[in-house]
């Protein structure tokens, strides 16, 4: 029997709407401050997922200023046969402080996948992760978490249901409260509609998303209810299978249910799937730690399941546990193994475009500040690392614990705060950047390493080394949470070790700037290639080419 390994999407991939159409898979995640915004996936056998195009990728939404984790949260894929149209359903969280969360959502549409796609069209401001079902008697319904800021009563909220009106925007009627949770983990978001058997099922995400997230399900003859909840009283997928009672809790890391038996952690957040053969498929998010740790660098990452539905009309993993495990049967008929070749990076700008993989903080990539010219990716200086208007990074997602970053940057600086060079980056406030820049008497080239930690500034001044022309070779490994960084000025030369070897476990959804108890972010780690020019914004870097490599040093 062929196995489906997981994760299938490493690296930052959360929230995944999972839909087939005809004979294609596609997977839509969320993609928070990262521009261009929601990433969609696609497959032809659930094995292997290509990044296939990015939704919001021409200004429909302003990133610029979005505090971590906020920005573009769990999109919703759909697609509608009556009308043949994609649909896609997002929030855009802007305000998190206070825990008002002040979100936006919005839908789009269009008749291919890869677009064009419709301009936004307001649903609501009620809460966050909204889903559309499409009737078969072409009615639309949308459901979404309605976020609750009343003291005293049941936090996070109800979910709530309203026909949606998809020509005008906003809903028809009034929304409906049906559940806040069929569980007592309690945090329930994410509610999904889906329909089997003459039931309407609504799927949702519970626990929080850290250690003790879930999913769990209700189920009623009418789309409005009343929902009865799964008589397990348990999430129907978990990696933290012992009972939690957390209701009232708006939202926690949950460390105590850390699952020391489990690669997998955090499993949760889930999409249903059917295949052509009528098998039927979760996808749901999941984070690998580093070991002995509940640090999550490589974020939140996109996992399946195999579910049945049993005697009684509810669905359950195939193997009867709720337990979420790191393999999973494949479909019948299903031979291919996962390539994971995929998950490398390679580009040498030789093209007429940059690799479809590199996604940019805060603001848009265009060709004011980056472009190809001459086989060389040229990327202009903007504002410091530590900005969240406009950071000139082209950066990718880091997909294992294990593997080196490498590239070639050639830069003429003129002034002290001109750099370029490569980095690891999780947001503004938490990052390690090797560069070429100046010394501090303006009067050679060297290659130097600054470090962002919790929003403070480390400069290894000590360990700077001198660049004989205008270019170097910059290498990065990582390692379960270490890095160490290499340069050298010919092909041919020996790499020269720089500095020491750099603890960047902290790089990771639980090292940065939380609250006690809480986790303080849910992207992810990324590599980068970068500029900062803080002169007068007109010098630019010259990059031969980007290279990431799983596994290997």
């Amino acid at each position: 029997m062929t196995e489906i390994q997981n994760p299938i999407i490493p690296g930052m991939a959360p929230d995944p709407s999972i839909i087939r159409v005809g004979e294609d898979y596609y997977i839509a995640t969320s993609t928070f401050h990262w521009n261009p915004g929601i990433q969609i996936f696609h497959s032809k056998d659930l094995v292997n997922w290509d990044l296939l195009t990015h939704v919001l990728q021409h200004g429909e939404v302003n990133l610029r200023g979005t505090n971590t984790p906020a920005g573009i949260w769990a999109p919703h894929l759909s697609y509608d046969e009556k009308n043949g149209l994609f649909w896609l359903a997002y929030c855009h969280m802007q305000n998190m402080a206070g825990r008002e969360f002040n979100s936006e959502s919005y839908a789009m549409y269009a008749k291919d996948i890869t677009g064009p796609w419709s301009e936004p069209i307001y649903l609501t401001s009620i809460g966050f992760d909204p889903s559309l079902y499409h009737d078969e008697d072409g009615h639309h319904y949308l459901s979404i978490l309605e976020w609750e800021t009343r003291l005293g009563y049941q936090a996070p909220g109800h979910l709530v249901i309203a026909e949606a009106d998809l020509e005008n925007g906003g809903i028809k009627g009034n929304w409906h409260r049906v559940s806040t949770g069929f569980t007592t983990r309690g945090c329930v978001e994410a509610p999904q509609i889906y329909k089997h058997d003459g039931w309407f099922y609504l799927l949702a995400a519970s626990g929080g998303t850290g250690y003790g997230h879930g999913i769990e399900i209700g189920r009623a003859k009418h789309v409005f209810g009343p929902y009865e909840p799964n008589p397990t009283g348990e999430p129907i997928i978990t990696s933290s299978p012992r009972h939690l009672f957390s209701l009232g809790d708006p939202d926690a890391g949950h460390f105590e249910m850390y699952n020391p038996h489990s690669i997998m952690q955090k499993a949760g957040h889930g999409s249903l799937v059917e295949t052509p053969n009528h098998e039927f498929y979760i996808a749901h998010l999941m984070s690998r730690p580093l070991p002995g740790t509940t640090l999550n660098p490589l974020g939140r990452e996109t996992s399946l399941q195999k579910v049945i539905w049993n005697e009684d009309g509810w669905l359950e993993m195939a193997d009867g546990s709720n337990l979420a495990k790191m393999s999973t049967p494949a479909p019948a008929g299903i031979t291919n193994s996962r390539n994971q070749e995929f998950d490398d990076v390679f580009d040498d700008f030789k093209g007429d475009a940059y690799n479809l993989k590199f996604m940019t903080p805060y603001h848009e990539q265009n060709a004011s500040w980056v472009g190809i010219v001459d086989n060389q990716l040229m990327i202009k200086g903007a504002n410091s690392l530590f900005s969240q208007v406009s950071p000139s990074i082209m950066a990718t997602r880091a997909t294992s614990l294990d593997y080196s970053l490498q590239t070639k940057v050639t830069f003429d600086p003129v002034h002290y705060s001109q750099t370029a060079g490569a980095g690891l980056y999780y947001d503004s406030n938490n990052w390690l950047y090797a560069s070429l820049h100046l010394d501090d008497k303006e009067q050679k080239l060297v290659l130097g390493i600054i470090q962002a930690k919790l929003g403070e500034k480390i400069d290894y001044v000590y360990d700077q080394v001198e660049v004989p022309g205008n270019s170097a070779e910059i290498k990065i490994n990582y390692h379960l949470g270490t890095a160490q960084i290499y340069c050298r000025f010919n092909e041919n030369d020996e790499w020269i070790k720089v500095g020491k070897d750099f603890d960047v476990s902290y790089l990771s959804d639980e090292g940065v700037n939380g609250e006690p108890g809480e986790i303080g972010g849910f992207t992810g780690l990324f590599n980068f290639i970068g500029s900062v020019d803080a002169y007068q914004h007109d010098s630019a870097a010259a990059f031969d080419y980007y290279q990431v490599k799983n596994g290997e040093k």
